[in-house]
């Protein structure tokens, strides 16, 4: 009997998306106000979900207080009011799109969350735009 557990976070971020491998005319045309030379940020909603088995025991998937310490520890302290471009090792390399950002966070929890745990990310950028990764 498999069930879902569900921690909601939230941090906010500036960032810049941008191909440096493009001209000017290419980035702006690709990534229109992302591309803003002076960056620009977003409130980010996070949803971390956890699959697997009830643990007879504790009756719980995974401790959700273990849980929002994992998401408070590894994802909140590194990205919360910080440029994700210039103030970030994981991104120094990386385009810091929304699909990036998801991806980095699962790659930071999935060894802090139990083999045995399906992990789950869910992030949106807006109200209106987000990615799940990894997709179903």
């Amino acid at each position: 009997m498999k069930v879902a557990v569900f921690r909601k976070e939230h941090f906010n971020a500036a960032h810049r998306l941008h191909n440096p491998d493009w001209d000017q005319e290419t980035n702006q045309k690709v990534y229109g106000k992302c591309n803003n030379p002076n960056y620009h940020g977003h409130n980010y909603d996070l949803i971390v979900k956890v699959t697997g088995e009830i643990d007879p025991r504790t009756g719980y998937v995974m401790d959700m207080k273990v849980l929002k310490d994992l998401i408070s520890q590894y994802i909140i302290e590194r990205f919360d009011h910080k440029n994700l471009n210039l103030d970030t090792s994981e991104f120094q390399n990386l385009n810091p799109t929304a699909e990036n950002i998801a991806v980095v966070i699962w790659n930071i929890l999935r060894p802090q969350v139990d083999p045995s745990l399906d992990l789950h990310i869910t992030l949106y950028e807006t109200e209106r735009n987000y990615v799940e990764y990894p997709a179903h």
